[in-house]
């Protein structure tokens, strides 16, 4: 194994040294039979040798988001085309279908980008971002510091974690020297790999909610307590959490390889704040924009009907409940009406990129469920299972299925009914088998586009700039989550 091991590393170094031989001549030749010579003192240079191949690829032959997509939606009609009994028009109503069953559920996801945006662009949050900004003082404390506070912030919602994975990610940039800026991006969506285990995960609530879809096969509820604040997913989201600074630190760009962020791109950012501040001449109109008075009594509003909601529902985030929270923060903490107005105007212009694709993606999510495809590689795994390999199969099913199901409801959908009836035939908890699903889920975010939108809408970058560091986390968390579904 060894031995493979060092032919592997061998055929990595002997590519980046012939692409840069290509590029630099002798002088990079030397740069790179340096470090060759010590490529065994330690597994570091193995591990960025490994990053930089997945960022080269990553690079070169990822497409862009849309066309990932669209390469998707080809990729699922061939499939339901040759596995399943349905006729070519028949997928293609399953495709309609699906673009137009998603409006809904993407004006929300535009909502909690915009909101979220605007809300962590108030002077607040501002002003904490940049506090926490200030702690790292090296280049390899600034992505550690990001994914940290990221995973933490996902675990707690998951619209929250991108936003302020991706502003902390730019007042890193802006302040720190020498650090990568996509790598820093990177490490701000690293940190949504734990969502799904999290406070705000659409499956361990699902459950929890009365005349959820396998009520009747379980015989009940499943609880918090059994799922989200159960122990085994408490360490296995916490190890993941707390090892991925180490994965960074491991993964570093080298200091000859680091691109900064771009000047212009920060005087893009300037301009925004500075629209923001703009004061314009007194007049009865902008008197009433810049009215604190009318901008509490309205969030006054939203404040009721949040306490009248927690007071009657317990504490119970959905997806629309986030929105409103969001909503009423942000227009609380820009004082007045026109800030907040200034502040959604700079977010909605990263939005593009939901507005776009998450159509496609829902023609794809109609393909995989109108003709039962997402059925057949369900079953396909639970086929072979056994008592202890049926949440890993299920986990396994789950990010295979994830690539072309992006949703985490959407997903349930799909693998609940299949899995929960096989899991309780098998022996298993329909809690270790919600949450295998759950994994699977927000594991494989790592190399879809599909959640990364919002989080690069902000911080202005594409896919193929940040993936290939997501990919090396997409190995490393899918190692700690299978070692914990067989062990805890």
């Amino acid at each position: 194994m060894a031995l493979n091991l060092q032919r592997a590393y061998n055929r990595i170094i002997w590519t980046e040294l012939t692409d840069l031989m290509d590029k630099g001549g002798e002088a990079v030749t030397g740069r790179m039979v340096v470090m060759g010579n010590k490529q065994w003192k330690g597994g570091k240079n193995m591990f960025k040798a490994l990053t930089r191949a997945f960022v080269r690829m990553c690079q070169r032959y990822l497409p862009d988001a849309y066309l990932f997509a669209i390469i998707l939606s080809l990729l699922a009609f061939a499939l339901a085309m040759g596995l399943t009994d349905k006729s070519f028009f028949q997928i293609v109503k399953s495709w309609g279908d699906g673009i137009s069953g998603i409006f809904a559920f993407a004006m929300q996801m535009i909502l909690i980008l915009v909101t979220g945006h605007a809300l962590a662009s108030s002077n607040a949050i501002k002003g904490g971002l940049n506090a926490i900004a200030r702690i790292p003082k090296t280049p390899a404390q600034g992505p550690m510091l990001v994914v940290l506070v990221a995973g933490i912030a996902s675990f707690i919602n998951w619209g929250f974690g991108l936003v302020v994975g991706a502003l902390l990610a730019v007042a890193v940039a802006r302040r720190l020297k020498g650090v990568d800026y996509a790598f820093l991006v990177a490490a701000g969506y690293a940190g949504f790999v734990v969502w799904h285990g999290g406070i705000s995960g659409s499956i361990p609530l699902a459950v929890a909610t009365p005349g959820h879809l396998v009520e009747k096969e379980i015989g009940g509820l499943i609880p918090v307590t059994q799922t989200i604040f159960a122990p085994y997913n408490l360490i296995i989201m916490f190890t993941i959490i707390l090892t991925l600074p180490i994965l960074f630190k491991l993964m570093a760009p080298r200091p000859e390889d680091v691109r900064e962020i771009d000047p212009a791109l920060l005087a893009e950012f300037d301009q925004q704040e500075k629209q923001e501040n703009v004061v314009k001449e007194r007049t009865p109109a902008t008197i009433l924009e810049n009215s604190i008075l009318i901008n509490a009594l309205f969030a006054t509003l939203g404040l009721l009907y949040l306490g009248h909601y927690f007071y009657k529902s317990g504490f119970n985030l959905t997806l629309n409940i986030v929105i409103i929270i969001f909503l009423i923060l942000g227009i609380i903490l820009h004082k007045t009406p026109i800030n907040y107005v200034r502040a959604m105007n700079n977010a909605i212009k990263g939005a593009g990129g939901i507005a776009l694709q998450f159509p496609l993606y829902g023609g794809i999510q109609g393909i995989m469920v109108g003709t039962g495809l997402a059925v057949i590689i369900a079953n396909w795994f639970v086929s072979f299972s056994t008592p202890v390999t049926f949440p890993v199969f299920t986990f396994l099913a789950g990010g295979l299925i994830n690539l072309f199901v992006p949703s985490g409801g959407g997903q349930w959908i799909v693998q609940g009914p299949i899995n929960i009836p096989a899991g309780l035939a098998l022996g298993v908890d329909p809690a270790k088998v919600a949450m295998s699903i759950a994994y699977g889920d927000q594991w494989t975010n790592m190399i879809q586009p599909f959640w990364a939108l919002p989080l690069l809408g902000i911080a202005k970058l594409g896919i193929r700039d940040i993936m290939g560091y997501c990919a090396m986390v997409l190995l490393w968390s899918g190692l700690i989550m299978i070692v914990g579904l067989l062990v805890l």
